[in-house]
């Protein structure tokens, strides 16, 4: 989708590592442990996920278009 936006491939790269990269680390009696590192996803309040949505949103819409033009769905009327 960031491709079909024309979004250049170092941004896209950059944009996945900040999503994928996630860790975090636990202090244990005062001392620190880890990293904990996590598969994926954003943290809660993480700033970027408004932008990753407005993604996700465009996406669905044009997919919802590409059925409405083509007569697979329809409106309710």
């Amino acid at each position: 989708m960031l491709e079909r936006l024309g979004f250049a491939d170092k941004w896209i790269q950059w944009m996945m590592l900040c999503v994928s990269s996630v860790n975090y680390s636990v202090l244990v009696n005062h001392e620190k442990v880890g990293p904990i590192f996590t598969g994926r996803g954003l943290r809660q309040g993480d700033p970027l996920s408004p932008y990753l949505f407005i993604l996700v949103t465009e996406c669905l819409s044009a997919l919802i278009k590409n059925y409405v033009a083509r007569g697979d769905i329809h409106g309710v009327k």
